[in-house]
C-alpha cells in the first residue's frame, strides 16, 4: 500500500472521498518524476504540474460542494455508508447509466471537457471489477478489494498498457529490454521491468493500472495485468515537454488559458525492477486470458461511454468560442460560415446522441450488471478520428488569419504606448473591445493552434485506438455478436421475393394493373 493512503485518516477515507487539498497532499508521496533534467521535488507545486493538479483537486471538491454533489456522487454499494462518484459503481440499469452519464458530464464541464483522463476515465475500468471479479480467478480476491478500495475513496488511476514504438515488428519476447515483462517471481510478488507509453497524467494520479495491449505474447512473463503506486521504488516518469511550464515561461494565462492549467502531461512510464506485491496482480502468466481481456473486462464498453460524454460537453465549448470568435471578426451572418457552424453542432449532437443511446440501451453483463452498449461506444471511437480534426479544420479556415492577428502578450496592454493603438486596430467587430477580442483569440488558439491545441487533435485522433482498429473493432464486433448475419438475412429476405420468373412474394404482380 503506497505512502499516500497510509497517511489519511479512516474519515477521509472511509465514509467519503478525498477533497481537493487531500487530493494535493496525497501527491506528496515521493514519486518519482523527471522532467528537464531534474526530479521533481513536489508535484503539487511544481510549475509544470501545480495547475493541472488544482484542476484535479477541483473535481474533488466538488464531490463536496453542495451545488454539484447530487449531480455527482452516489451511495456506495460496499456496505461502508459512504458515497463516491457515481461511476466508480456497478450499474444495475439503463437508469444507474444515465446517472453515470450526468456525473461524468458534470466533472467534464468542470475542465471544459479538456481533462481526457480525469479520476473517472479509469473508473471505465475499477467500476466493473466487483461484477466481473472472477474473470481474474486466482486473482478474485484482489478485484474484489480494489473495487471497494477505489470506490470508497475515489482513488485517481491512470494507465500505461501500450508497448513503446520500439521494434513492433518483433516478438515481444525478443524485445525484452524494452517491453514490460516479469523478470521473476518471488513470495512476496512480481519484480517487473520495461516500459510502456503514453502515461498520460499519470504524475497526478495515485496508481498506474500496467495491462498488455498490441502484439500477441508467447512468453507467460509478458502475460501480466497489475496495478503499481506510483511512489513504488523503482517507478520512474519521464515526461514530454510541458505545455504549463511553457506557458509560464511564454506568457500570462491570459495568453495560454487552456495549456497553463490543462496539460496532462503525457510520460514514460519505466519501471525499472519493480516489486508488485501479489495482491496488486489481476492476470499473470496466462497467456489466454491476457489476450482476452480486452474483450472480456468491460473496460473497452465504459471507457468509450466516457471519452464519447466527454468529448460532446468538449464540442460545446469549442462551439460556444467559435460563435463569439465569428462575432468578433463580423462574419457571423455569412452563409456560408453558418453552415459549418451548424456542422459543428451536429458533430456535437451525434456524440450526445451516441452517450445517450449507450446508456439507454445497455447491455446485460455479469451478476445483474449492465455495460453500455458497445456499438455506439464503437461508432463513437471511429466518428471521434473524423469529427474532431474536421471541427479543427473549419476554426482554421473560417476563423483564419484572426487567430494569429493578434499582439504578442497580455503585457501590450500594460504599456501606454502600444495600448493606444491595440484599441484600434485589434478591436472587434460588435462593438467588442480590444482586450475582449484577443482574450477569445488566444483562448481559441491555445484551443486548436498552440502545441496544446495539437496534441488535443493528436489525443482524440489515437487513444482510444488507432484508425485501422477502430475500424476493425467494429466489424469483429458486430460479426461476433451475430450482427452481420442479421444484416445478410435482411438481404437475403429481399432477394427472396423475385427470380428470373418474376415476383415470388404473392402479394405483388409484374403486370401494369391490378
Amino acid at each position: 500500500m503506497s505512502a499516500h493512503q497510509d497517511q489519511r485518516s479512516d474519515e477521509s477515507c472511509g465514509t467519503r472521498p478525498l477533497t481537493g487539498e487531500e487530493y494535493l497532499e496525497s501527491l506528496r508521496d515521493g514519486r518519482e518524476v523527471h522532467i528537464y533534467g531534474e526530479k521533481v521535488r513536489d508535484v503539487a507545486a511544481h510549475q509544470a504540474f501545480g495547475n493541472p493538479a488544482r484542476m484535479v483537486a477541483r473535481l474533488y471538491d466538488a464531490l463536496h460542494d453542495p451545488a454539484t454533489k447530487s449531480l455527482l456522487t452516489a451511495p456506495t454499494d460496499t456496505g461502508n455508508a459512504g458515497y463516491t462518484h457515481s461511476f466508480f459503481r456497478t450499474p444495475r440499469s439503463a437508469n444507474d447509466l444515465i446517472d453515470d452519464q450526468q456525473a461524468i458530464a458534470t466533472w467534464a464541464r468542470s475542465s471544459y471537457g479538456w481533462l481526457g483522463r480525469s479520476p473517472d476515465y479509469k473508473a471505465s475500468f475499477l467500476g466493473t471489477l466487483g461484477a466481473n471479479a472472477e474473470f481474474y480467478e486466482p486473482f478474485e480476491a484482489n478485484a474484489r478489494r480494489w473495487y471497494r478500495e477505489s470506490q470508497q475513496k475515489v482513488l485517481y488511476w491512470n494507465h500505461a498498457i501500450v508497448h513503446p514504438p520500439v521494434d513492433r515488428k518483433t516478438p515481444a519476447d525478443r524485445v525484452s529490454d524494452v517491453f514490460v515483462h516479469a523478470e521473476r517471481e518471488t513470495d512476496a510478488g512480481l519484480v517487473v521491468s520495461g516500459a510502456k507509453m503514453v502515461a498520460t497524467g499519470s504524475a497526478l494520479s495515485h496508481y498506474n493500472f500496467v495491462a498488455h495491449y498490441g502484439l500477441p505474447v508467447k512468453e507467460r512473463n509478458f502475460a501480466l495485468v497489475a496495478t503499481i503506486p506510483m511512489n513504488a521504488e523503482g517507478v520512474k516518469l519521464i515526461s514530454r515537454p510541458s505545455y504549463t511550464a511553457a506557458a509560464v515561461a511564454n506568457g500570462t494565462p491570459f495568453d495560454y488559458p487552456l495549456s497553463s492549467r490543462f496539460d496532462e502531461n503525457d510520460s514514460i512510464l519505466v519501471l525499472d525492477k519493480v516489486l508488485i506485491p501479489w495482491e496488486n496482480v489481476f492476470v499473470y502468466g496466462d497467456l489466454g486470458k491476457v489476450q482476452l481481456f480486452t474483450a472480456d473486462s468491460g473496460f473497452i464498453e465504459r471507457s468509450t461511454f466516457h471519452g464519447c460524454t466527454r468529448l460532446a460537453v468538449k464540442l460545446e465549448f469549442i462551439a460556444g468560442l467559435l460563435a463569439k470568435a465569428l462575432e468578433i471578426t463580423g462574419t457571423e451572418d455569412f452563409r456560408g460560415v453558418q453552415t459549418r457552424v451548424g456542422e459543428v453542432l451536429a458533430w456535437r449532437n451525434l456524440f450526445w446522441g451516441l452517450s445517450d443511446a449507450a446508456a439507454r440501451n445497455p447491455s446485460e453483463w455479469r451478476d445483474g450488471s449492465v455495460l453500455p452498449n458497445i456499438h455506439y461506444g464503437q461508432a463513437y471511437r471511429w466518428f471521434a478520428q473524423i469529427g474532431y480534426p474536421r471541427i479543427r479544420e473549419i476554426v482554421l479556415q473560417d476563423v483564419a488569419g484572426a487567430l494569429v492577428y493578434t499582439n504578442s502578450g497580455a503585457e501590450d496592454f500594460h504599456n501606454e504606448e502600444t495600448r493606444k493603438y491595440l484599441e484600434t486596430y485589434l478591436r472587434g467587430s460588435n462593438g467588442i473591445t480590444a482586450e475582449d477580442r484577443v482574450k477569445v483569440m488566444k483562448l481559441l488558439w491555445d484551443a486548436v493552434g498552440t502545441e496544446f491545441g495539437g496534441r488535443h487533435d493528436l489525443y482524440e485522433r489515437n487513444y482510444a485506438g488507432n484508425h485501422e482498429s477502430t475500424r476493425l473493432d467494429m466489424l469483429f464486433g458486430q460479426t461476433a455478436s451475430g450482427k452481420m448475419d442479421e444484416y445478410r438475412q435482411f438481404v437475403e429476405r429481399c432477394l427472396d421475393e423475385y427470380d428470373l420468373e418474376g415476383w415470388k412474394a404473392p402479394d405483388l404482380s409484374a403486370g401494369t394493373t391490378w
